[in-house]
């Protein structure tokens, strides 16, 4: 096919290496080349120069736009400022008190001699206490009390030696320098000795029975407790209220700075020589706590109850005004049947026990929880306290035994506290406390079963049931 060669001599010539015009080829090859000719866009971005920019940023609309920007941002800093204000001004602004270490910490009641023979170990009683403080303090536990510890047949009582059953000085002293390392102080029971005969009394904190609080006595037991206290190291000098009468130096109603006692422990239950039924524990709950007028005593339960009703009064005591005490055992159901442990025909019944150490630990895990609660929550460590009667005409049964409710309120946040100690459902009046906010949320109950948000409206409580709730005062927050 012949190429075309006319028209213009360089358009479409390639001259090869090594050929020259006047090759063997007979002269220059030419190839035809597609060359596209170049398009021009008039839609080209290109960006502007800063002459470009300051010349339009300076411009009568972008500026009236920076100008109302400006406007707005500190209109609506000024408004949040503002708002800021008026919360901190119109709401309440509570004062707490200042309460003393016994006035915060939970107590734990504890016999030694309850560990004696324990394993037919060599460790003694006293020992193995040591050994029970890390789980003390994990459960939340301040303060052991001791019970026990001296021998109440000797008179007058020597203070300065411990019961020889129980392990020896040099033991004691180990256990107290334990104890200061677990973070738990240590209070000594002498509520079984006979202090009036007694030559002199011993350096440590005391707790004294009713059989021998008079000003005398208790005036020389404020003296000694002053000399070894220090700031850092306050002793307290704590009386033991055994009858349903007060106490005649009436203590529990004196200041503590200018009283010489400073801690007064209560039984909430009646002297009783049988077991109290249901009724009649709710009757003596809502006698003490109609009774209540701004004390704060220690409270303890000395009577057993029924087992089905020990978490309940758990509850009572773990939110009352006041420092909770509680016995050895208590932290654990007493559902749990200990009898599984002793061995049967040589071993026990390996299904049992492991069913028995579930409702152990889940016993444990509710202790810890109101523990935490008792602790965290301020309206139950400084908030006031308002018992919340129920109409009995209104509940749908008569017969049955009435619930009972109080509440703790620390400002704009109020802790309701309820319990039904009867054997059937309880559901609340919706009319029965309106001027207490409808919604809440749970904080604890006694089958640890409830969470999330709550309507007052809706609650049904469970036989042999308490429950803690936080209500919030919505006007309060935004």
């Amino acid at each position: 096919m012949p190429l075309k060669t006319d028209g213009d001599p360089g358009y479409g010539s390639m001259v090869g290496p090594g050929l020259s015009l006047s090759g063997s080829l007979g002269g220059s090859e030419t190839l035809p080349l597609l060359i596209p000719e170049a398009v021009t866009d008039k839609n080209t971005w290109k960006p502007m120069n800063r002459e470009q920019l300051e010349a339009v940023a300076g411009g009568p609309g972008w500026r009236k736009f920076r100008s109302r920007l400006v406007l707005l941002f500190w209109l609506g800093w000024l408004t949040m400022l503002g708002t800021a204000i008026v919360v901190v001004v119109q709401s309440p602004r509570p004062v707490a008190t200042p309460l003393h270490w016994w006035q915060k910490e939970l107590f734990y009641r504890l016999q030694p001699a309850l560990f004696l023979d324990v394993g037919h170990t060599e460790f003694s009683a006293i020992s193995k206490v040591s050994d029970r403080l890390a789980y003390l303090r994990f459960l939340g536990v301040g303060v052991m009390i001791l019970e026990g510890l001296f021998r109440h047949d000797v008179s007058p009582p020597n203070l300065t030696e411990i019961d020889q059953r129980l392990g020896t000085l040099p033991q004691f002293h180990q256990l107290i320098i334990d104890s200061h390392k677990a973070g738990v102080r240590i209070i000594l029971d002498l509520c079984n000795l006979d202090l009036l005969n007694g030559p002199e009394f011993c350096n440590k904190t005391e707790m004294l029975s009713d059989s021998a609080v008079h000003v005398q006595t208790l005036t020389e037991w404020r003296a000694l407790v002053e000399e070894f206290s220090t700031e850092y190291n306050e002793r307290i000098v704590m009386v033991k209220q055994t009858g349903d009468s007060s106490s005649p130096l009436n203590a529990s109603r004196l200041t503590v700075n200018s009283s010489l006692v400073d801690l007064v422990s209560k039984s909430l239950l009646p002297s009783s020589f049988h077991q109290l039924s249901a009724a009649e524990l709710a009757e003596a709950m809502e006698s003490r706590l109609k009774t209540l007028q701004g004390e704060r005593p220690s409270w303890t339960v000395d009577r057993p109850v029924a087992w089905e009703l020990q978490k309940v009064l758990m509850v009572l005591i773990m939110t009352l005004p006041g420092t909770p005490i509680i016995r050895y055992g208590d932290e654990i159901s007493q559902s749990v049947n200990v009898s599984v442990y002793l061995p049967i025909d040589g071993q026990a019944h390996e299904d049992t026990i492991q069913q028995n150490r579930i409702k152990s630990r889940r016993s444990t895990s509710f202790f810890q929880s109101l523990s935490r609660t008792h602790f965290r929550e301020e309206a139950l460590l400084f908030g006031t306290f308002t018992f919340l009667p129920f109409n009995s005409s209104a509940q749908s049964n008569s017969s049955a035994t009435p619930p009972l409710a109080f509440l703790r309120s620390w400002g704009c946040v109020h802790v309701l506290v309820l319990f039904n100690l009867g054997s059937e459902p309880q559901s609340l009046d919706p009319n029965w406390a309106p001027s207490l906010p409808e919604e809440g949320v749970f904080v604890t109950s006694t089958g640890l079963d409830r969470l999330g948000a709550v309507s007052l409206k809706s609650i049904q409580l469970q036989p042999h049931e308490a429950i803690v709730i936080k209500l919030f005062e919505p006007d309060n927050y935004f």
